[in-house]
């Protein structure tokens, strides 16, 4: 017998709720294509399946008995469903290099959501200077990197997206410094300056900025920790060059202004030219 097997489910959610309006709102339809749809299903099989009324609709022993056999066969297909949908969720692994600085402060946010939506992807995260991060790229260690731009050590011919753009700004100590209104670059050389590493994008950035204005720029502290230098400048002990996006709420610091503000600098991510990106990969950057 020819039946069609959409006519079977509309039966099975009657059956299963006794209701025709109940059936409808379950499928999506009026309830109208429900009873039509019941009617054509009674009809094909010679046999009243339900008995109806004005408050309640009853099943028939031939509802009852087809009931009994369709009952199992409606859940080995939603088993079956739930079992390919399964298969196919999102494994494997995500790997990325970034800096502290840019896992605390801008990645965050999207790891969280990405964790949220697939919880079954292991996450690894290299942490390095974004000079470092390009070896890890290089080196097939991670499936992307983000980065702070320009920088040095990336090949130009390298796929990179921007996520964002920052600023590098001064904080102080109102209290150990009070400068008052905006300065000039060579003003802020009286002061002792709190930077990161030479072997940092943000060093080598600074160091150029400077030069270009014929300054020669000797920081007194030099760490691997944007956060660090933010907790030394708290306690006084100079004034902390970091990105913006990392001073949100510093209710010790205030940033000193410059009459000339730095240039903007990127964000982004960078992939490799030659190999594929995974496809945990892939998904986690269709949220950028």
């Amino acid at each position: 017998m020819d039946i069609n097997l959409e006519l079977y489910r509309v039966f099975y959610y009657v059956a299963t709720s006794l209701s025709f309006s109940e059936a409808a709102r379950q499928l999506f339809v009026s309830q109208s294509a429900v009873s039509q749809s019941v009617k054509m299903l009674e009809k094909k099989l010679n046999q009243t399946l339900f008995v109806r009324s004005t408050k309640k609709v009853v099943l028939t022993p031939a509802g009852e008995t087809l009931l009994q056999h369709v009952k199992p066969a409606m859940q080995m297909l939603s088993e079956g469903e739930e079992l390919l949908s399964s298969q196919t969720a999102l494994m494997g692994q995500l790997r990325i290099g970034a800096s502290d600085t840019i896992c605390r402060y801008f990645l965050i946010d999207y790891l969280k959501r990405f964790h949220r939506d697939y919880p079954d992807v292991r996450i690894k995260i290299t942490n390095s200077t974004s000079i470092g991060c390009v070896d890890l790229l290089e080196n097939g260690q991670v499936d992307f990197i983000v980065c702070n731009s320009p920088n040095s050590r990336l090949n130009p011919h390298t796929p990179e997206k921007t996520v964002r753009e920052f600023q590098d700004v001064f904080m102080a100590n109102r209290s150990a410094f009070p400068i008052e209104g905006a300065v000039e670059l060579e003003e802020l050389l009286k002061y002792p300056i709190l930077m990161l590493s030479p072997r940092s994008t943000t060093s080598e950035y600074l160091h150029h900025i400077f030069a270009a204005q014929g300054l020669r720029l000797l920081p007194e502290v030099e760490l691997n920790s944007n956060d660090l230098l933010m907790d030394l400048a708290r306690i006084g002990l100079g004034i902390a060059c970091v990105p913006d996006y990392m001073c949100r709420e510093q209710n010790e610091l205030v940033q000193v202004r410059l009459k000339k503000p730095l240039p903007k600098r990127r964000l982004v991510i960078v992939r490799s030219g030659t190999q594929p990106l995974s496809q945990a990969a892939e998904r986690f950057l269709e949220y950028f």
